[in-house]
C-alpha cells in the first residue's frame, strides 16, 4: 500500500497594490446625501421613504472612511481574502465590507541584549548588535508570520549566535594572516551580519537596512587570561623591534669605526663590544657607566 503523496508546499503570500479611493470626495458625497435626505424631508419633494435610502446610503460611505500617514499602509482584506495593500497617504476610503491591518513602513531599531556565545575557538564572549529593520512586503509581515516583530527579535539574536561560531574574537597563530576576526573584521562582520538577517527576514517581508555589532568582550572567566595573552603578544612584539633595530645600530656602529679607522678590533674585542651594546640597547633600566681599566687578556 502506497503512502499518500504529500502536498505541495503553499506559495507565499506576495504584496498586491490596492487603489483606494480620495476620501474627500466620498465626504463630500455623504454630506450631499444627508443634506438632500433632510431637505426631502424638511420640504416634502418627495416621498420620506426616499429621504430614508439617502440617509442610509451616506451613514453606509462613511464605515470606508479611513487615514494614513506617510509610511504607513493597510493591509485589506474582504470576508477572509486578501485584496490588496493601501500605500496612499491622507484621508482614504474603500468598501465599507473591507476590513483592514494598519502596519508601520517606517525604519526600525533593534538593539539586542547581550549575548554570551563561543567563537570559532570556543572562547566565551559577550556580544551583542543593533539592527535597523523595515516592513518591505506587508502581505508577508501579516499573512506568513503570526507576530513579525517577535520574529525579527528571535531571529536577530539567533543570527548573532551563529555569526560568532564563525569568526575567531582575535587574530592568533592558529589563524591565517589575512582571516577575518571580530575584534579587528567590524565591516565585514557587519556584511556577513546584514546578510544572514536578510535571509532570515525574507519570509517576513522584513528588511535589513544595516546591522552592526554594539558590545564585544571575553566573558568576564577568561578575561583576565586573555588580557595576559594579549599583554605577552605586545612585549613579545615590542622585544622583537627593539632587538632587530639594536643590530642595525651595532652594525652601524661597527661599519664607522672600522670605515674611518678609529679602532682595529680582532674577533674577541668585537663579541664583548656587540653584547656591550646590545646590553645597553635593549635594557629596558638605564644603563650605569663602568670604567674598565684592565683588557679582555688581563
Amino acid at each position: 500500500m502506497t503512502a499518500p503523496a504529500a502536498a505541495p508546499p503553499r506559495a507565499a503570500l506576495d504584496e498586491t497594490r490596492y487603489r483606494s479611493r480620495d476620501g474627500y470626495v466620498m465626504v463630500a458625497i455623504s454630506v450631499l446625501l444627508f443634506v438632500a435626505a433632510g431637505l426631502i424631508v424638511a420640504r416634502q419633494w418627495a416621498p420620506p421613504a426616499l429621504a430614508g435610502l439617502l440617509a442610509v446610503a451616506g451613514a453606509a460611505l462613511v464605515p470606508g472612511l479611513y487615514m494614513l500617514q506617510p509610511n504607513e499602509a493597510k493591509v485589506l482584506t474582504l470576508f477572509g481574502r486578501y485584496v490588496g495593500t493601501d500605500r496612499t497617504d491622507g484621508l482614504r476610503w474603500t468598501n465599507p465590507f473591507q476590513s483592514g491591518t494598519k502596519i508601520s513602513l517606517r525604519a526600525r531599531n533593534l538593539n539586542t541584549s547581550t549575548m554570551k556565545v563561543n567563537d570559532k575557538r570556543g572562547n566565551p564572549v559577550e556580544i551583542g548588535a543593533a539592527v535597523v529593520w523595515r516592513v518591505r512586503d506587508t502581505a508577508r509581515a501579516v499573512f506568513e508570520i503570526d507576530d513579525y516583530t517577535k520574529f525579527v527579535s528571535i531571529q536577530a539574536e539567533a543570527a548573532i549566535r551563529h555569526l560568532a561560531t564563525l569568526y575567531a574574537y582575535d587574530s592568533g597563530e592558529d589563524l591565517a594572516p589575512e582571516e577575518t576576526t571580530l575584534r579587528a573584521g567590524l565591516d565585514a562582520v557587519a556584511d556577513a551580519l546584514r546578510d544572514d538577517l536578510n535571509l532570515r527576514f525574507a519570509s517576513a517581508g522584513v528588511e535589513v537596512l544595516d546591522a552592526r555589532l554594539t558590545h564585544l568582550a571575553y566573558a568576564p572567566e577568561i578575561a583576565q587570561v586573555m588580557l595576559r595573552r594579549q599583554q605577552a603578544t605586545a612585549i613579545v612584539s615590542a622585544r622583537h623591534q627593539i632587538v632587530a633595530g639594536a643590530v642595525g645600530m651595532v652594525e652601524a656602529a661597527l661599519n664607522g669605526l672600522s670605515e674611518r679607522n678609529l679602532l682595529t678590533l680582532d674577533d674577541e674585542r668585537k663579541a664583548a663590544m656587540v653584547s656591550n651594546l646590545l646590553v645597553v640597547l635593549c635594557s629596558d633600566n638605564d644603563t650605569q657607566p663602568v670604567i674598565n681599566t684592565g683588557t679582555l687578556y688581563t
